[in-house]
C-alpha cells in the first residue's frame, strides 16, 4: 500500500495525524496531485488542536492546480476546502466569497447553506469596518506551484558487454499508448496499454463522473487521460486501481447495476453530486443517477452496428416499403416470387407461423416495422421486437435457443 493509501486509510479512521503525515509523504512523491493537497487540508481541519492556515496552504494550491487542468468537481472541491480552512482563520468576508465560487459551480452542493447560515450569522455581529468582513481573495490564487524536484545527474558508467543496460519511466512512445474499456453487469473495466509506468510518480484520480491517469515521460512532459464526464456516476469507494508493468488498470463499480454503458464517456457533466456538511467538517455523499442526453441529428438516428457496410438507415427502409411498387400480375396472379420477399421479412402464406407474422408487420405502424426489421436482422433472425423505444437503444443480441450456441461465420 503506498503513502496516499494509507493517508486515506487514516482519514477514514479518524487518525488525522497519521493522515497529515502520509499525505505529506505522497506529496513529496508527486506535488502535482490535486487530490493529496484537498485530503490533507481536510486533516489539517479536523486534528487536534486545527491548524486552518496550514489548511488554507493547502487549499488554494489545490485550486491553483485544478484550476489548470480544468477539472471543475476538483475546482469546487478544492474551493470549499478553502472557505473552510477561511472560516477557521475568522475571515469571514473572505470564506463568504469562497463559497459563492463554489455555488456557482455546483449550486447543488447541500453544504453550502448550512456553511452559509454560520458566515451569517458571524457577519451580522460585526462593525461595517471590521477587517474580518473585508474580501481580499481572488478566486484564482496568485500562489507558486510547487516544483517537481529533479534528480541529480548520474556518473556515467564504464561501458560493459557483460550487462545490459536498464531502462527505467515510461518506454511506451506517447503516440502509441492506447486504452481499451469492457464492462460486466456492474464494473466497468478501463485498460490504459502503456509499458513501464512509475508507480510513485503516476497519479490516478477516480471521482464519480471521471477519472484520470496522470505520469511522467521520459522526455520531462507529463502524459495526462482523462475520461471526463464518464457515461454514469460510478461508486468511487468500490472502484479500485493498479499499475502493472505493461499497463495501467482501472476497475469502476457501476453506480447503478446492471446499467449497460454504450460508450465510456457520456455528453455532458452530471450535476448529481451532492455533499452534506455538519458543524465539525464532516462529509457524506448522496448520489443521484442522471443518464446523459443525446443531442438529436437532423438527419435521422445513427444506431450502433458490427456491419461493414455501415449503419442502415431504418428509417429510409420502412419509406421504401411505403413506395414500394407491387409487381406485375401474371395471368391474373401474383408471382409466388414476388409475394414471398418484402425487404428481408419472408412471407410464406402456406405457413401458419410466417403468414401469422407477415399479418402482423401488415398491420404494424411504422415505428413497429421498423423495429420488427431491425430486431430481426441484427439478432440473426433470433428476436423479433415491436417496440421501436426499446430497439433504436442499441444493436439487438443474438439470443440462441436454451441450449445452442451461436457462432460467426
Amino acid at each position: 500500500m503506498d503513502e496516499a493509501a494509507h493517508g486515506a486509510s487514516a482519514l477514514a479512521a479518524a487518525d488525522f495525524s497519521s493522515a497529515v503525515k502520509h499525505y505529506t509523504n505522497a506529496i513529496a512523491s508527486n506535488p502535482q496531485a490535486v487530490d493529496y493537497y484537498i485530503k490533507r487540508s481536510i486533516a489539517y481541519i479536523r486534528v487536534a488542536p486545527a491548524e486552518p492556515a496550514s489548511a488554507l496552504t493547502d487549499a488554494e494550491v489545490a485550486v491553483l492546480l485544478a484550476s489548470k487542468r480544468g477539472k471543475r468537481e476538483l475546482i469546487a472541491q478544492s474551493q470549499l476546502r478553502r472557505a473552510i480552512a477561511l472560516f477557521g482563520l475568522e475571515r469571514w468576508g473572505d470564506a463568504q466569497q469562497c463559497f459563492d465560487w463554489v455555488s456557482k459551480i455546483d449550486e447543488k452542493e447541500k453544504s453550502l447553506k448550512i456553511w452559509g447560515m454560520k458566515v451569517e450569522g458571524k457577519l451580522k455581529g460585526l462593525e461595517e469596518g471590521d477587517e474580518r468582513r473585508k474580501v481580499t481573495v481572488k478566486e484564482i490564487p496568485e500562489i507558486e506551484l510547487p516544483k517537481v524536484a529533479k534528480k541529480a545527474p548520474q556518473p556515467e558508467a564504464a561501458p560493459t558487454t557483460e550487462a545490459k543496460p536498464t531502462i527505467e519511466g515510461v518506454q511506451t512512445p506517447a503516440s502509441h499508448i492506447r486504452h481499451e474499456w469492457y464492462q460486466t453487469s456492474d464494473t466497468v473495466v478501463v485498460t490504459l496499454f502503456a509499458k513501464g509506468i512509475p508507480k510513485e510518480k503516476a497519479t490516478i484520480e477516480i471521482q464519480q463522473n471521471s477519472v484520470s491517469i496522470t505520469f511522467p515521460l521520459p522526455t520531462g512532459a507529463d502524459f495526462d487521460f482523462s475520461l471526463d464526464p464518464l457515461y454514469a456516476n460510478i461508486d468511487t469507494s468500490a472502484s479500485t486501481s493498479k499499475i502493472m508493468s505493461t499497463k495501467a488498470e482501472l476497475t469502476l463499480k457501476k453506480m447503478v447495476p446492471g446499467q449497460k454503458w454504450p460508450s465510456i464517456e457520456g455528453t455532458e457533466i452530471p450535476r448529481d453530486k451532492q455533499v452534506t456538511s455538519t458543524d465539525d467538517g464532516n462529509e457524506s455523499s448522496v448520489v443521484k443517477h442522471t443518464v446523459p442526453t443525446i443531442a438529436a441529428n437532423s438527419s435521422g438516428p445513427s444506431y450502433p452496428t458490427s456491419a461493414k457496410s455501415g449503419p442502415k438507415n431504418w428509417d429510409k427502409v420502412v419509406e421504401n416499403l411505403k413506395k414500394k411498387p407491387k409487381k406485375a400480375k401474371k395471368d391474373g396472379k401474383e408471382s409466388e416470387s414476388d409475394s414471398q420477399q418484402d425487404d428481408g421479412i419472408d412471407s410464406d402464406e402456406g405457413d401458419g407461423v410466417n403468414g401469422f407474422f407477415s399479418k402482423l408487420y401488415k398491420d404494424a405502424g411504422p415505428d413497429q416495422k421498423r423495429a420488427m426489421m431491425k430486431s430481426y436482422q441484427e439478432s440473426n433472425g433470433t428476436a423479433l421486437s415491436t417496440d421501436w423505444n426499446e430497439v433504436k437503444r442499441g444493436t439487438v443480441e443474438t439470443t440462441p435457443p436454451e441450449g445452442m450456441v451461436a457462432k460467426k461465420w
